[in-house]
């Protein structure tokens, strides 16, 4: 199938045609043809299926007809973070350029002012994170009874990072007759009672969520104890050919503490997670991809949304502790049958995450031989030796500076609204769900400084005792 073959108008098959797509990936195939119909859709598709496009391509083509007012989009699209948000962005703008279309974009981190001033010329298509949106609101600067279709993108990481109060705020000054779009990348049963709050009689797509990994991917796990994960790293990155590489960890206060070890022993690093300023995530991203910074110490809600081609690897910090992240992130390397590596650092405490993880990619995955192991080993037994010396540990809400963390707390300074500060009016229902999220109203003071995000590799012949996972000896071939 082609994409004219699913209705779009010429102007939007022109625009697609120049961005290099011929085909529609599966998500828009089901889902485009439906959207133009003007139905709800409830869609599960994960991040990477092309999903956006799915949305932002019809509806270019319904609201071509209209006219916005000042302060009343006639269309609102939700996002969790502020990275997927300018995705979107970028989506309208690149197959917009051909249809006079108005847009504006409410995230932490950019001026009021700035963002007022496109308000009050009226816009035909809003995206916004929840908190951003509602602080508009608040201040009268937008008005939603206007708004013809909504889109609910990645809900199951709205109800994760506890959103899901925001988002039925902001539904109920929506008006009741309108196109409701809800996608999310699983369809729990708590998911699918959500989607029924918000749609009619939907028309259900959904691409199955994937389950191997690219053949392309050179994959290995590398067993250490705890005190060894830095040294390690450091020890694979120089072992391996690196072009530039993402190093995912579970939680944001281990990125800057990761960040800090190896920027001080000389590594070319940037840092990205929720904390920090918007405008220096964006730079920090540029850096990135025009290769000023080779490697990029990240978070998984920071970097979900990123796409950056030919990235040569993918380094877990930190075991995933969902097993889908663990597709999703080594997934990022090997794109468009290149070849890739990804490796995962694995300790004793993290072992039990395995299991999942093997069972999803249908195989046990290898375990491979670290050059210079022994000078690893020697220098974690250092540092924990260091660390049970009176006096030489952390003190309370200081960060651990054996490795060098504090070379990255310039790099941290401010603080990132829309993914910092949690609702000030929680659900009973999703109250548990609220306490672990972030959101980006600056009248919010509470947040969480430890998002989970991701996996593991090996050392060969000094395997400690705890590391005895039953694996196949053909694993390793």
């Amino acid at each position: 199938m082609k994409f004219a073959d699913l209705g779009l108008s010429p102007e939007v098959l022109k625009a697609v045609e120049e961005t290099g797509y011929e085909s529609p990936t599966p998500i828009q195939e089901k889902a485009i043809p439906y959207v133009l119909m003007g139905r709800d859709v409830l869609g599960t598709a994960q991040t990477g299926t092309g999903k956006t496009a799915s949305f932002t391509l019809p509806m270019i083509d319904i609201l071509a007809s209209g006219q916005a007012k000042a302060r009343m989009p006639r269309s609102l699209i939700l996002e969790p973070t502020r990275e997927l948000a300018a995705q979107v962005a970028d989506n309208f703008e690149n197959y917009g350029k051909y249809s006079k279309l108005s847009m504006a974009l409410l995230i932490g981190g950019m001026s009021f002012s700035d963002q007022d001033a496109k308000l009050d010329k009226g816009v035909d298509v809003l995206i916004a994170t929840p908190g951003r949106l509602l602080d508009h609101v608040e201040r009268g600067k937008v008005l939603l009874n206007g708004v013809k279709t909504l889109v609910i993108d990645e809900a199951d990481r709205m109800m994760d990072m506890g959103f899901i109060p925001d988002v039925e705020r902001i539904v109920s000054l929506l008006p009741p007759l309108r196109q409701t779009l809800f996608f999310s990348a699983t369809m729990s049963k708590e998911m699918r009672k959500l989607a029924d709050m918000f749609l009619l009689n939907p028309k259900e797509v959904a691409v199955s969520l994937p389950t191997s990994t690219a053949a392309t991917v050179t994959q290995g796990l590398l067993m250490v104890q705890k005190s060894e994960k830095r040294p390690a790293l450091r020890k694979l990155l120089q072992q391996e050919k690196v072009k530039n590489a993402f190093i995912f960890c579970n939680r944001k206060k281990d990125v800057d503490i990761l960040l800090g070890s190896l920027t001080k022993h000389g590594f070319n690093a940037g840092g990205l997670h929720g904390d920090m300023s918007q405008s220096h995530r964006m730079e920090t991203l540029d850096k990135f991809k025009s290769g000023e910074i080779k490697l990029l110490v990240c978070s998984d809600v920071a970097a979900r949304g990123i796409d950056v081609s030919s990235v040569s690897h993918v380094f877990n910090f930190d075991v995933p502790t969902h097993s889908e992240d663990y597709i999703h992130r080594i997934g990022r390397t090997g794109r468009a049958g290149q070849e890739g590596h990804a490796y995962t650092i694995v300790t004793k405490s993290e072992t039990k995450y395995l299991d999942g993880i093997q069972k999803l990619v249908g195989r046990e995955l290898p375990i491979i031989t670290l050059e210079g192991m022994e000078e690893v080993v020697k220098e974690g037994a250092a540092i924990s030796e260091r660390e049970k010396k009176p006096g030489r540990g952390p003190r309370r809400g200081q960060r651990r500076s054996d490795e060098g963390a504090s070379s990255a707390k310039s790099a941290q300074k401010e603080t990132a609204p829309d993914e910092k500060k949690q609702s000030s009016r929680p659900s009973k229902k999703y109250e548990k769900n609220a306490e672990k999220g972030n959101n980006d109203r600056s009248s919010r003071s509470h947040h969480a400084n430890d998002e989970p995000d991701t996996p593991v590799i090996g050392l060969g012949e000094n395997i400690p005792a705890f590391f005895k996972i039953p694996l196949r000896k053909s694993a390793g071939k």
